[in-house]
């Protein structure tokens, strides 16, 4: 397949990677540092399988990528935030036939694609990974999970869905095809939510959050209130979400962090708008309470609003 991935971040750089490494035509989208890292050594991707160095098309922009074949998916591994911005200026890579598939945290990237692009190359996607950017150049992964799933929007698989999942599972990763993809989408914002906004304002590992108890009621709580929000607006996540949530965080590693609280905790701009402020958001607008988040936005925007000026500064 030839692929396009927007965004060579931990998410990217390691499914991208993977893609590229089974013999797909993979191009990347990367920035800075690691743009440059890329273009002169290659994207090193570091996993349980050891290291793989990955030469690839890389561009500053998606129009640099564009020309020849057209592409059969772009995989969109942006922030969270800066999904509405890049969808437009992904026009020149879609043709009649690319699918395009959001993995960001959260659960608005899909509509943000469709506004931009027409719903019709666009799908739901979510993913499964701990992984980040290790230095320019470099991503690594624990291996564990290492998952993408789809769906389209209208429900279900399709044609173009299973090539891109056969894809997927022939590089080493794990790979879904959703019958409600908002209801998974939803479900996996119910789980890296509360790790994120819990986590960033505690700077606590989830073994320490998960066995203190006033912490421990933070992350449950914050479950509940992404669940009712969910439930109030029609989303029919599963009647056990929280408990699975909840039972997943007794079973992962100790030393587990967001890559929200890694952002916060090293100064830069963090989800915590399209995380935190859209439980706040969205909870208004269904008329659910969320006190736990509003507390977490209030204590967090501070820190927030210093990133983005040092940032834009």
């Amino acid at each position: 397949m030839r692929i396009a991935v927007i965004g060579a971040g931990g998410v990217g750089g390691v499914f991208g990677g993977l893609l590229a490494q089974a013999g797909n035509d993979v191009s990347f989208v990367a920035r800075g540092e690691h743009l440059a890292a890329i273009q002169a050594g290659g994207l090193r991707v570091h996993g349980p399988w050891g290291t793989h160095t990955i030469r690839a098309r890389v561009a500053r922009e998606p129009a640099g990528l564009a020309g020849g074949a057209p592409f059969d998916a772009v995989l969109v591994c942006v922030k969270a935030g800066q999904v509405e911005e890049m969808a437009p200026r992904l026009r020149p890579l879609v043709g009649s036939g690319t699918v395009v598939v959001p993995l960001q945290n959260g659960v608005g990237a899909a509509a943000a694609l469709a506004d931009a692009l027409g719903v019709g190359p666009v799908v739901g996607g979510l993913c499964h990974v701990s992984a980040w950017v290790d230095g320019p150049g470099e991503v690594r992964t624990t291996g564990t999970p290492l998952q993408i799933t789809v769906g389209e929007l209208s429900g279900g698989g399709s044609p173009r869905l299973e090539r891109l999942v056969e894809a997927i599972r022939a590089s080493g990763a794990g790979a879904v095809v959703a019958d409600d993809v908002l209801a998974a989408t939803w479900e996996k914002f119910l789980f890296i939510d509360p790790l994120s906004s819990v986590g960033a304002a505690t700077r606590a590992p989830l073994g320490v959050m998960r066995a203190e108890p006033g912490v421990r009621a933070l992350l449950i709580a914050s479950a509940e209130e992404v669940a009712a929000v969910a439930r109030a607006r029609g989303v029919r996540i599963a009647p056990d979400a929280v408990a699975r949530t909840v039972a997943r965080y007794d079973e992962l590693p100790a030393t587990i962090t967001a890559s929200m609280q890694r952002d916060v905790e090293a100064g830069r701009p963090s989800e915590l708008h399209e995380q935190t402020g859209t439980v706040v958001r969205l909870g208004e607008q269904a008329g659910v309470p969320v006190p736990v988040h509003r507390f977490l936005l209030a204590v967090l925007s501070p820190q927030e609003m210093a990133a983005r000026s040092a940032k834009s500064g």
